[in-house]
């Protein structure tokens, strides 16, 4: 048995990304103040971070729009990182003006998926995200970068690591405090899960690394577990399982937050979570966007959640003791 089978009490970080990531991908507008509400039950459950939002145009992702509002109006937890994405300086300076913790910065590492989710070739991107980086560089807030595609592009196929890892140091020249390796369309397994983060654990030691999945292809948890194996201790993970991409056909969500939380606990791991008031905040999620989500915690309960014998118990032990009179 491996130190991976034991968790130890080891801290992993769980930073919840589904009040953006999940709820950007909603047809059904979350009212501002549920969503305030939402991420109000979150800051108690104990998690590291909260994505809360999106300082990107309203007509891009419309259900975002609420932003400010929201970021401003939370209520802060302390030890709590409240970060959100922005895509631009302006975007940069809104969130600043909210007073957000953190900047997630964005921007894919294979050139066709950057072209067409953010209709801008990579150098255009990380031209851009130069100047992000300086806007909150002076204005004294971290900077977190998240690159898309690291375990595979849907159109190009496999993503050179050299590539991947050229672009992250570009960005650890610039003085980021954060790197996320992104598996974006659910293309990771974990044997590269494990070679990558182990890689990038080498080569960065002293930069905060978060791994962010999709449960795409069934193999979100195994992922993860790759990756703690490999040194890795922050994880995004979205409340229900929400999220998705639009060049991935068929995809289902981030992993699952309450699952993943579920699962390390059962190992020994030391999350820092409290899992039931983290599963009855995913158990609002169905009524705030008007369809089931895909959370099997939501659905059968934890491991140890029992349930009421048969009726005709006491009859069914009855006869079966009689048979052996």
């Amino acid at each position: 048995m491996t130190g991976l089978w034991h968790g130890a009490a080891r801290r992993i970080h769980i930073q919840e990304v589904g009040t953006r990531d999940g709820l950007q991908m909603e047809a059904q507008f979350v009212p501002t103040e549920d969503k305030i509400a939402l991420i109000d039950a979150l800051s108690a459950t104990g998690l590291a971070k909260i994505e809360v939002t999106s300082f990107t145009s309203p007509t891009a992702i419309p259900a975002l729009r609420d932003a400010e509002i929201v970021m401003r109006e939370i209520q802060r937890a302390p030890g709590v990182v409240y970060t959100a994405l922005v895509p631009n300086v302006r975007g940069a300076e809104r969130a600043i003006e909210s007073r957000t913790d953190e900047l997630n910065l964005v921007m894919s590492t294979s050139e066709t998926h950057n072209l067409a989710n953010l209709r801008m070739t990579r150098e255009q991107s990380f031209a851009g995200l130069v100047q992000v980086v300086r806007a909150a560089q002076a204005a004294r807030v971290p900077v977190n970068v998240s690159l898309s595609c690291v375990f595979g592009c849907p159109m190009e196929g496999d993503v050179p690591v050299d590539g991947v890892f050229g672009w992250a140091q570009r960005f650890v020249d610039l003085g980021v405090q954060g790197l996320t390796l992104c598996d974006t369309t659910g293309m990771a397994y974990p044997t590269q899960v494990a070679a990558i983060t182990r890689a990038a654990r080498e080569r960065w030691p002293g930069m905060e690394l978060t791994l962010h999945f999709h449960n795409t292809r069934g193999m979100g948890l195994a992922n993860v577990l790759a990756g703690i194996d490999a040194g890795a201790d922050r994880f995004d993970t979205s409340l229900g399982g929400l999220g998705g991409c639009p060049y991935a056909p068929g995809a289902t969500g981030n992993v699952c937050t309450e699952e993943i939380v579920h699962a390390l606990d059962l190992m020994g791991y030391d999350t820092g979570v409290d899992l039931p008031a983290l599963i009855a905040a995913s158990q609002r999620l169905p009524d705030l966007i008007g369809h089931d989500v895909p959370s099997q915690i939501v659905k059968a309960g934890q491991r140890l959640d029992l349930h009421p014998v048969p009726a005709d118990f006491d009859t069914i032990r009855e006869r079966a003791l009689a048979r052996t009179a």
